[in-house]
């Protein structure tokens, strides 16, 4: 092994424009270049090129409150496992069988899916094939159900 043939183990950090002399850059631009928008500020997020173009959020339709800027994402509809009760020993729980009992709507099960929560005493051993929290898997697995 010679020392010519050794690999590079130092990285250059990178630059720090701005910060006056002591970073090396320089004082009068300090490494922004000279004019615009650039060298003198930061660039709002909402900035799409220019005047005469819309920005994206404008282009979109008024929404008003906190959550205007959050996604659309539908959420599971929620059983707790007290409503769980009805079904008889060993049956299957899932959409289906959930809207059978009105406990659901099925439109609404098939579209946002449906999850149970650990809100509530289960006296009945049940073959629950839906999402569950931790809580509601305990509280089954407890009463003599499964989990599939």
């Amino acid at each position: 092994m010679n020392l010519n043939n050794l690999k590079k183990t130092t990285k250059s950090s990178k630059k720090r424009v701005g910060r006056g002399y002591g970073s090396g850059k320089g004082g009068h631009t300090s490494g922004r270049g000279s004019k615009g928008a650039k060298s003198r500020g930061k660039i709002p997020l909402d900035f799409s090129g220019s005047k005469s173009k819309k920005s994206l959020f404008k282009r979109l339709p008024l929404q008003r409150g906190k959550e205007k800027l959050k996604s659309v994402k539908n959420k599971p509809l929620i059983v707790n496992l007290s409503y769980l009760n009805l079904f008889k020993k060993d049956d299957k729980v899932n959409n289906d069988s959930l809207a059978k009992l009105g406990i659901v709507d099925s439109k609404q099960a098939e579209k946002f899916g449906v999850k149970i929560l650990g809100d509530g005493k289960l006296e009945v051993a049940l073959k629950v094939n839906l999402p569950c929290s931790k809580s509601a898997k305990k509280k089954i697995e407890k009463a003599g159900g499964k989990v599939l």
